[in-house]
């Protein structure tokens, strides 16, 4: 019995479908593995908001913080979040993770926060996830806060005991993927 013309040109056409997506599934795999641009500006852009915050936060530490009556870098800092969110910059938040918050308000809130802290303090100093909120994308991402210096016990005497670079605390981050 002979098959059809027709049922030869399907199975022909069937034939060279699998064989082009056998030859370009491994160039649309790379393409995965390859990050979107927008998401590694949004990562350039924490690295460079974190520089700018933490090294701030210890210069004023450094040379303004002289005695326990001194406003302290980290309630300057919450004051400048505040401004930068209210502003439609982005968001960045104290995270506590020593389980002793200095202020309730820096307890991990949700699961990136919990999840993040966890990862930091068995040694990542970064971690980060796109999410969409209200319809449009934000890089979430956290940094590590270690002891870096003997002033930080003159508000934070919690912290007396803990090894240096140890990470006490995070800077949480939602930033829009623009």
């Amino acid at each position: 019995m002979k098959t059809p013309r027709y049922q030869q040109v399907l199975l022909v056409i069937a034939l060279a479908i699998g064989a082009a997506v056998i030859l370009v599934a491994p160039d649309a795999r790379a393409r995965e593995k390859k990050e979107d641009p927008a998401i590694e500006r949004t990562r350039k852009q924490v690295r460079m908001l974190d520089d700018l915050y933490k090294t701030s936060i210890v210069l004023i530490t450094t040379h303004y913080v002289e005695e326990d009556s001194d406003l302290a870098a980290g309630d300057a800092f919450q004051a400048l979040f505040k401004t930068m969110k209210d502003k439609g910059w982005h968001e960045v938040r104290l995270l506590d993770a020593t389980g002793e918050p200095y202020d309730d308000d820096n307890s991990p809130k949700d699961a990136f926060e919990k999840q993040a802290v966890k990862q930091l303090k068995a040694g990542k100093s970064y971690v980060d996830e796109v999410i969409t909120k209200d319809g449009k994308p934000y890089l979430r991402a956290a940094t590590a806060i270690p002891v870096v210096m003997k002033k930080c016990v003159m508000c934070h005497d919690h912290y007396a005991d803990v090894p240096e670079g140890q990470a006490i605390g995070a800077l949480g981050y939602t930033i829009p993927i623009e």
